[in-house]
């Protein structure tokens, strides 16, 4: 037995592969990924106020989350191309922060975790560009995969202790 036959991205000669899903069937698989920005009450305010000076910061934060599930096998080396089929990102506002949740959903042979971990990532990143100018002690984190349905693993629920 090669040492390298237990990684699924390894081939028996160590180099990064993709995994061949082909001979998978596709069914329907879904992935929740949640995440947070913390920042100060007034650039929460000014969000929910809609007063900050680039826009509007969770209409451009959503394009850009859903965006980024679409290209996440541009980003992400071994990541497949998927055939999305609904992508959707929310926000929530609080005191000190803006949490996010991505939702990504498709019926193919392989999950959607990396799709729906990055469009929460982008989206918080650009909740971060939209308003730096007001704040640049913002940190983003927080950011896990919630919930995930679908393929031969079968269900993962995150229990809400597990963060």
């Amino acid at each position: 037995m090669n040492i390298h036959d237990d990684f699924t991205h390894l081939d028996g000669s160590g180099r990064a592969r993709m995994v061949d899903v082909t001979p998978k069937e596709p069914t329907h698989r879904r992935a929740i990924a949640r995440g947070r920005i913390t920042m100060t009450t007034e650039t929460a305010l000014a969000v929910a106020r809609g007063a900050i000076s680039k826009g509007d910061v969770l209409s451009v934060a959503r394009v850009a989350g859903i965006q980024a599930a679409k290209r996440t096998s541009d980003l992400i080396p071994l990541c497949h191309p998927l055939l999305i089929g609904a992508v959707n990102v929310n926000f929530e506002i609080g005191d000190e922060e803006i949490d996010v949740e991505a939702s990504v959903e498709t019926v193919g042979r392989t999950g959607v975790e990396m799709e729906a971990l990055t469009a929460c990532s982008v989206a918080a990143l650009t909740v971060y560009d939209m308003c730096k100018s007001l704040d640049k002690s913002m940190t983003i984190g927080e950011i896990a995969l919630w919930e995930k349905t679908g393929g031969k693993s079968g269900a993962y629920h995150r229990d809400a202790d597990e963060t």
